[in-house]
């Protein structure tokens, strides 16, 4: 059943027509996109560990009863106590293996239809802003431009289209978001943080290079379009731009 019909626009920012956008009747289910998402972060961890034997390779005698001392490992011909784990000096108790199961799983059904839900959310605009991004309500979701934009060989280029589009206020808000990281984390790696902006789901991801220089701003295809872009942190409600091609792809999942 077709309710609306959406503006498609060119590379330029101009509208060159509309496209038809059926009724979706899919639910809002923020507690599967919620449980998804910590499926797929808690199951690609790296899986860590002790080296085998850490803490058992040192020799421990004991005198044996009878000497006025605890009758515990110690090392040879000093007082210090080894191998055993309730003291200083000796191994770990209950140190990490490597064989531990770190993946998290998801039924089947309940992955489908979060990922569902996560992409219809990207169509409301009361969705999107509720998650923070910044656009006027005048805006009609979803945003949708001719395939052309995947020859855009600039990055200025793809920012001015997404500024003819009224998104530089979001823009503006991931570029200026960039803070410090709290805690440890800023001395292993990832020592700033910054805000999630426009995410453009093309139908060729090499061919969106241009956009991902812009702070904020990532892209995807529809094999590519997980819950991890879909909803950062496990929030929904994306500020999403679809080619015309991308748009009927996702459509196409959605039934």
């Amino acid at each position: 059943m077709i309710d609306v019909k959406i503006q498609v626009y060119s590379n330029k920012g101009e509208s060159v027509g509309k496209v038809d956008f059926p009724r979706l009747e899919i639910p809002e289910r923020r507690d599967l996109i919620q449980k998804l998402y910590r499926s797929v972060t808690l199951s690609g961890r790296q899986p860590y560990g002790t080296k085998v034997g850490a803490g058992m390779r040192s020799v421990g005698h004991n005198s044996g009863p009878n000497h006025g001392t605890a009758r515990i490992p110690r090392s040879n011909g000093g007082r210090r106590g080894v191998i055993l784990a309730n003291m200083v000096g000796g191994k770990s108790a209950h140190a990490p293996v490597i064989n531990k199961r770190l993946h998290v799983g998801i039924n089947k059904k309940e992955g489908a239809l979060a990922r569902k839900s996560a992409i219809a959310m990207t169509f409301n605009v009361a969705d999107v802003i509720g998650r923070g991004h910044t656009i006027t309500e005048d805006i009609k979701l979803p945003l949708v431009v001719k395939d052309d934009i995947q020859d855009l060989s600039r990055s200025s280029e793809a920012r001015e289209l997404l500024v003819k589009l009224g998104l530089e206020g979001d823009l503006d808000r991931a570029k200026n978001g960039k803070k410090v990281r709290a805690g440890r984390g800023k001395m292993r790696g990832r020592r700033y943080k910054r805000k999630k902006s426009v995410l453009i789901v093309g139908t060729d991801s090499r061919k969106l290079a241009p956009f991902k220089s812009l702070p904020g701003v990532e892209t995807a295809t529809i094999d590519t379009l997980g819950i991890r872009k879909l909803a950062p942190g496990g929030k929904p409600g994306r500020l999403t731009v679809y080619t015309e091609t991308a748009l009927n792809q996702v459509l196409e999942v959605l039934k």
